[in-house]
């Protein structure tokens, strides 16, 4: 979101940092309403003046010298750390020079006592006397031709190079001639390392000269700046005092003022007359992370629902306090998460214009704790009455049943009737089906735990739907894990559970497709949506089928009680497995695509 640059000059804070409630006026005041300004100078800031402007010039004179005096001292040290650069790297080039000299000398003997292959007109030997000749040439000026050890070196160095010129004199003087030119090349650079510390030393008397001279006028400096300070220090100690306690009195209410506004778990936010942000805590940044200070509420830095919960405020000014409901904000990263605010305004007076204060208190757990108890009560009520409808209905149900199966008896020949009297049956089953998950789903029955094994918990629950899955000719594949899982669980209502689930896959599949169930152990952390859970370590069940799959409407709607997509189906067993699964405190989720099948997965804790 773009900064405004309002005539408030307000700046927002910096991220992570904590929300401090400043502004600042710079709004003209009405011409009548002006205060009368003093266009002269103060008393007490004419001394200032003409002190702070004699030191000024004082400072200024005295880095020109400074400047100055430094750059004779960095002329003088670079002039002497060239001359000894250049020095050593021309001791650097002989040496270089005169060992190929020696080698190419060499080689040639070498092929010359084997008789073997010498190099067409001695290129390569030329070549490196010829680099030693121009070495030879640069020592023939000052400041090298006045030294002795250098104008030495330079003699023997040409009788050297003169020897290599012929090969019997070289086999005979080679050897000790360059061992002489070599022997005091070493000591030039011996000469070149001491002649580098005096280059130092030298360099460091230079700088030390021009920090005494500058020193002894820094001195003059501070004593011209002590009289200037000594003249106004009375004054000024006099003010600040004044200030000073003005500042602390300020500090001390600011202080206190954000301490209580930071202090406060709700969120409340500042806006002016032209419903603009002129002040705001962390909570409210919280709820609006692309706000700023001095942003106007009419910009898009929220969700569009909390826009709307901020702009619903701003219809009209408030002239006390006044209550505006209780809005629900859904976050359009994930559409799951609601938050649920009370929303107050009350009227603030702001640079003479008027504002208002809003407060957005956080009911999200009130708000679900009343959902929570709401539904409880529904659920106790809705109880109450399903035990008495079902004691109604299940009394009548067993007379039928007696009459419908001694009119069985009575017709045997009579295919129509025996026809007709099988509808009845199946539908009185379905109807007391009907009336037990009713019951089972309105009053949660207390779970009666116990140490259970997974995997022998769902092999019973395979037996009790053995006849389906004989029926459809399914194959059951097993993917257990090779550890054991144990957990306290209720083992009846959890093979409930696995059951409904491994029948509704079953029912789902074709003839013959296979349905799978896999056990493996999961850590709890990080899993998304995860239920409260008292283990670090969860039992995951995955039930997969082949069926036709489920479309995202049914996906979305497939554990609402009374829903249901099968014929004969009372649209309570999923709402059941849900509701039993949490009562464990885990958490059942499930997968689809039309056409390919669904995957449930259960997450129960060890």
């Amino acid at each position: 979101m773009v900064k405004r640059e309002s005539e408030k000059n307000m700046q927002p804070p910096e991220d992570g940092a904590d929300s401090t409630l400043v502004y600042r006026r710079t709004e003209t005041p009405a011409p009548g309403n002006q205060p009368a300004r003093d266009r002269g100078i103060a008393p007490a800031v004419t001394p200032l003046v003409i002190g702070f402007t004699l030191l000024l010039l004082v400072i200024t004179v005295l880095g020109l010298l400074s400047v100055r005096r430094m750059d004779d001292v960095s002329f003088q040290v670079r002039s002497l750390e060239q001359q000894h650069a250049a020095r050593l790297s021309l001791l650097l080039q002989l040496r270089l020079a005169l060992n190929r000299l020696d080698y190419e000398a060499r080689s040639r003997q070498d092929a010359e006592a084997h008789k073997g292959l010498l190099p067409p007109f001695e290129l390569k030997l030329r070549t490196a006397r010829e680099e030693v000749n121009k070495l030879l040439a640069l020592m023939e000026g000052p400041p090298l031709s006045q030294e002795a050890k250098w104008n030495q070196f330079r003699a023997d160095l040409e009788s050297y190079v003169q020897v290599t010129e012929d090969l019997r004199r070289y086999s005979l003087q080679g050897f000790a001639k360059f061992g002489i030119v070599d022997r005091e090349l070493s000591d030039l650079f011996d000469d070149s390392n001491l002649a580098q510390q005096e280059v130092f030393q030298k360099s460091e008397a230079l700088v030390q000269r021009a920090t005494r001279t500058i020193r002894v006028w820094s001195i003059i400096a501070l004593l011209a700046g002590f009289l200037v300070a000594a003249g106004t220090i009375w004054e000024v100690q006099r003010r600040f005092k004044q200030m000073h306690r003005s500042m602390d009195e300020a500090s001390r209410e600011r202080s206190f003022s954000n301490q209580m506004l930071e202090g406060m778990v709700s969120a409340v936010v500042a806006i002016d007359e032209y419903d603009r942000i002129r002040s705001a805590n962390s909570g409210f940044f919280e709820i609006f992370p692309g706000a700023s200070i001095g942003a106007s509420v009419r910009e898009k830095f929220a969700d569009e629902d909390a826009m709307k919960m901020l702009e619903a405020t701003l219809g009209s000014r408030v002239e006390k306090a006044v209550y505006y409901g209780r809005w629900v904000c859904k976050s359009a990263e994930q559409e799951s998460l609601e938050k649920t605010f009370d929303v107050y305004a009350s009227p603030l007076a702001i640079d003479g214009g008027h504002g208002q204060i809003v407060t957005l208190v956080d009911a999200t757990e009130a708000a679900e704790a009343e959902r929570t108890l709401r539904h409880s009560e529904s659920l106790a009520a809705v109880g109450q009455a399903t035990t008495q409808v079902a004691h109604e209905i299940r009394n009548p149900l067993g007379s039928i049943r007696l009459g419908v199966s001694m009119l069985r008896d009575s017709v045997p020949g009579d295919k129509d009737a025996l026809r007709t009297i099988t509808l009845v049956e199946r539908a009185i089953d379905h109807l007391n089906k009907l009336v037990v998950d009713v019951t089972t789903f309105s009053r949660q029955k207390p779970l009666e735990r116990s140490e259970v094994d997974l995997q022998d918990l769902i092999n019973k629950s395979l037996d009790l739907i053995a006849d389906r899955i004989k029926e459809k000719e399914i194959t059951i594949e097993k993917r257990f894990d090779g550890q054991t899982f144990r957990g306290y669980w209720d083992a009846d209502q959890l093979s409930q559970v696995f059951v409904n689930v491994i029948g509704n896959a079953v029912d789902a599949s074709p003839q013959g497709a296979p349905v799978a169930i896999a056990t493996q152990s999961v850590s709890a952390d990080g899993i998304e949506g995860e239920a409260s859970t008292t283990s670090k370590r969860l039992a995951r069940i995955t039930i997969s089928d082949q069926g036709g799959g489920m479309d995202q409407a049914t996906m979305e709607r497939m554990f609402e009680p009374f829903f249901t997509t099968k014929k004969r189906g009372t649209g309570l067993g999923l709402a059941i497995v849900k509701q039993i699964v949490e009562q464990h405190d885990g958490r059942i989720a499930a997968e689809s695509e039309v056409g390919k099948g669904s995957r449930f997965t259960i997450d129960l804790p060890l």
